[in-house]
C-alpha cells in the first residue's frame, strides 16, 4: 500500500510540473494583440464616455500613455485597445473574471479593495468634496467647512442638530458613502442619508430639493456642477474631508504586469508629462500637486 500511494504522489506531482502555468497578463497581450482596458461613463473628469461615443478622461489619457510604453517593452508593432464600460457595482468583478486588464477611472486606494485587486502607483491626489446649493443656508455651509462662529460646547451643540435634519446624498458602494456612514454614526447623528447611483443623480437630488448636501470625490463634483445647465445654482464647498490618493487598477497576483505600469506611470511623471495631463482636466497643477507626482513615481 505505501508503495501504491507513494506512487501515485510522484505521478500527481509529475502531472504538476507537467501543467503549463497560466499566461501572464503580459503574455496574453503579447499574444493577442490587444489590451483590455476598462472604464466608468461616469466619473469625469477622470473617466467618461464623450459625444462621439469614445472613452475620454484623465484616467483613460494616462492608461492610453501606459499602453504605449506597454507596446514598446513588448517590441509590437501595433496594439489594439479594446474599452470595456463598467460600473461601480461591478468593476472590480470586472478584473476578478478576466474581462478587463486595467481599470482607467477614479479608483481610491483601500486596505478593504487591495483585498480583492492590487494597485498602481497613485496617480491622482483626490479626497471627498461636498456639493450643496447656492441658496443653502450659510450656517449649513459654515458647519460643513469647520468654521465656528460661536466657540465652545454651545456650537457643537448647534451643529449637530443642524446635521440632525439634513438629508444627504451620496453614491452607493464608494468610500464616500463608507466615510459618511462613519462620521454619522461617530457623532451619534440619525441623519437621512440617501444613495444614489451617479454623480449626475445626485446633483439632480439637490436641485430638486430631495437632498441637502451630495458627498462625493471633490475633482468630479467640481466638474459635474460646472458642466450642469443649472451650475448657478450649485456650489462645491472648499475644503477637502479626506485625502484619498486614486490609482489604476488591475487585477492581484501578476506582479509582471503591476511593474509593467508602475513603470509606465514613474516614466509620465519623471519626464514632466503629467504636468499637461493634469492642466488639460484640472487646470495648472500647483506645488502640492506637483510634489504629489515627485513622491509617488518611482525610480528605475
Amino acid at each position: 500500500m505505501e508503495r501504491v500511494a507513494a506512487a501515485a504522489l510522484l505521478t500527481v506531482a509529475s502531472i504538476a510540473l507537467a501543467a503549463p502555468a497560466p499566461a501572464g497578463t503580459l503574455d496574453q497581450i503579447k499574444q493577442s494583440g490587444r489590451i483590455r482596458l476598462g472604464y466608468r461613463a461616469d466619473a469625469r473628469p477622470f473617466s467618461y464616455k464623450d459625444d462621439s461615443g469614445s472613452a475620454a478622461g484623465y484616467s483613460v489619457a494616462l492608461c492610453l500613455r501606459v499602453t504605449d510604453a506597454i507596446k514598446a517593452d513588448l517590441g509590437l508593432a501595433s496594439l489594439g485597445v479594446e474599452w470595456t464600460p463598467v460600473t461601480a457595482e461591478d468593476r472590480f468583478h470586472a478584473l476578478q473574471q478576466g474581462q478587463v486588464d486595467l481599470l482607467c477611472e477614479a479608483d481610491t486606494v483601500t486596505l478593504s479593495r487591495r483585498k480583492d485587486v492590487a494597485f498602481s502607483i497613485p496617480t491622482f491626489p483626490g479626497g471627498i468634496g461636498a456639493l450643496v446649493r447656492t441658496d443653502s443656508p450659510a450656517r449649513l455651509r459654515e458647519v460643513l467647512s469647520g468654521r465656528r462662529l460661536q466657540p465652545g460646547p454651545a456650537w457643537r451643540a448647534s451643529a449637530g442638530q443642524l446635521l440632525q435634519t439634513q438629508i444627504f446624498s451620496v453614491i452607493g458602494g464608494t468610500t464616500a458613502e463608507k466615510w459618511l456612514n462613519q462620521k454619522l454614526n461617530g457623532f451619534l447623528l440619525t441623519a437621512q442619508v440617501v444613495p444614489v447611483d451617479g454623480y449626475d443623480s445626485g446633483i439632480r437630488q439637490l436641485l430638486d430639493r430631495k437632498a441637502n448636501v451630495f458627498f462625493g470625490d471633490r475633482a468630479i463634483l467640481l466638474d459635474a456642477a460646472a458642466r450642469n445647465p443649472s451650475a448657478s445654482e450649485l456650489l462645491v464647498l472648499d475644503p477637502l474631508f479626506t485625502v484619498e490618493p486614486l490609482a489604476l487598477a488591475l487585477a492581484r497576483g501578476d506582479e509582471d504586469f503591476r511593474l509593467a505600469v508602475d513603470k509606465a506611470l514613474s516614466g509620465i511623471y519623471a519626464s514632466g508629462e503629467i504636468g499637461a495631463l493634469y492642466a488639460k482636466w484640472f487646470g495648472e497643477p500647483n506645488d502640492s500637486a506637483l510634489s504629489f507626482f515627485r513622491s509617488n513615481g518611482l525610480p528605475e
